[in-house]
């Protein structure tokens, strides 16, 4: 059976510390959703350690179900969000153990149709903790949440009734996002579909948002010229939503054009959106008011890389992503110029998913390889480089100080690494 090994006794003291360190963050460290706690992709509570090790140790291993759906990590309980049959499932497991806690799961038939069938049945949105619950979205566009102590359902919202169909073409692939008590998803289809506000403690419909259809990317929450909005990409636009009222601030016409879908999560960076869709390259806009009214500008267009499923993210001034041209490659792009600094070569895969720690970019491949960069805007140097599934690894992990969570085709694993103070003092230099 395959499983990396550590070998040598310095690695095992080394990984034994980080296992102690580990019991300490227990009930401290918090990854409530998509791309961590702000959306994007930095991990604050992550340092890297001085030197990294050859292989990674295998702490726990657990067979979750299918599904792209990231795993959450709040006081020392981990939430995954998977399908099993024609259930979809939600596991709450022991952070140190893997143990379960309790699952629950509903009954959720799909049919993909045609040209996705190899990505499966789903789930492919990220659940998220928010208020003391645990929000799912289901495949077919139904929004749940449930009590993240006992698992129980709370409540249950299905605009299918609106839409004919819950979901854009391929499932619901959105990731809910949450401000004080209010949860923000957009439910419909391709055609036809509306962004709501709902209130997090009872499903109640605060405020809704246009007629867009869905698309398959997840929105952000920022704040531009000292409005707290929705950033979101529909079917048709950018559009920018006041977060508490719903009231439409600004769009930016960006379409889903024949078979280029509307995928990535947008980036944010100071007072700039870097918008990037399937052959359609890039694109920097800065929504501001001027004279009390709100424009957009297009700051820079970059056609040189387009961004497919894989969302990029900023670290510092510099933009980290993976073009699908090429077969897919490794990029590096200025923010304030949008000027390529480097690209790694092609055919590395279909999909990355991106994390930021200080002085590096952590990359997971679609095929299971985790790769740590350099976050360097001079070239591609890769750092460290470990295998962390047999089957592809298309849902986002988490970092941990200390390791990680890796969610692969049908198995979730924590993987550790060296705690950096003890590793310091207790590695050989090379």
């Amino acid at each position: 059976m395959w499983q990396p090994l550590v070998t040598t006794l310095t690695f095992s003291v080394l990984l034994s510390g980080s296992h102690l360190y580990s019991l300490a963050l227990g009930e401290d460290f918090h990854w409530p959703g998509w791309l961590g706690p702000d959306r994007n992709g930095w991990v604050d509570q992550v340092q890297p350690p001085t030197r990294w090790p050859e292989r990674l140790h295998r702490n726990w291993h657990l067979k979750v179900g299918t599904g792209y759906g990231s795993p959450l990590v709040v006081a020392g309980h981990v939430y995954q969000h998977a399908r099993q049959g024609n259930h979809e499932v939600l596991w709450c497991l022991d952070l140190e153990t893997g143990n379960v806690k309790w699952r629950q799961q509903q009954s959720v038939p799909f049919q993909i149709r045609g040209g996705g069938e190899r990505h499966g049945k789903g789930p492919k949105s990220c659940p998220l903790w928010a208020d003391g619950h645990i929000f799912t979205m289901s495949i077919t566009g139904v929004l749940s949440a449930w009590d993240a102590s006992s698992g129980t359902l709370q409540w249950r919202r299905d605009y299918t009734s609106q839409f004919k169909t819950g979901h854009p073409y391929w499932g619901a692939s959105t990731s809910p996002i949450a401000d004080d008590n209010r949860i923000f998803v957009h439910f419909g289809t391709d055609d036809a579909g509306v962004l709501v506000a709902l209130n997090t403690k009872t499903g109640e419909e605060l405020w809704r948002h246009g007629k867009d259809g869905a698309s398959y990317s997840s929105p952000l929450l920022v704040e531009i010229d000292g409005i707290r909005q929705v950033v979101q990409w529909n079917h048709r636009a950018l559009v920018g939503v006041e977060s508490t009222s719903g009231r439409a601030l600004w769009e930016y016409p960006f379409p889903h054009v024949g078979s280029n879908q509307n995928m990535p999560t947008p980036a944010f960076y100071k007072d700039r959106i870097l918008l990037s869709g399937e052959n359609r390259g890039m694109v920097s806009l800065q929504p501001h008011k001027e004279n009390g009214t709100w424009k957009v500008q297009e700051l820079w267009f970059q056609k040189k890389v387009a961004l497919n499923m894989s969302s990029a993210i900023a670290h510092g001034d510099l933009l980290y992503g993976f073009s699908h041209y090429s077969s897919g490659r490794l990029f590096c792009l200025e923010i304030a110029s949008g000027n390529i600094l480097w690209q790694g070569p092609g055919r590395t895969g279909d999909n990355a998913t991106f994390l930021a720690i200080p002085n590096h970019i952590v990359a997971l491949l679609d095929n299971g390889m985790l790769e740590v960069i350099a976050a360097d805007r001079s070239r591609l140097q890769k750092v460290a480089s470990y295998r962390v599934a047999e089957s592809s690894t298309w849902a986002p992990p988490v970092l941990l100080p200390g390791g990680l969570l890796v969610k692969d085709g049908e198995s979730l694993t924590r993987w550790s690494l060296p705690q950096p103070a003890i590793q310091a003092t207790s590695a050989p230099a090379r």
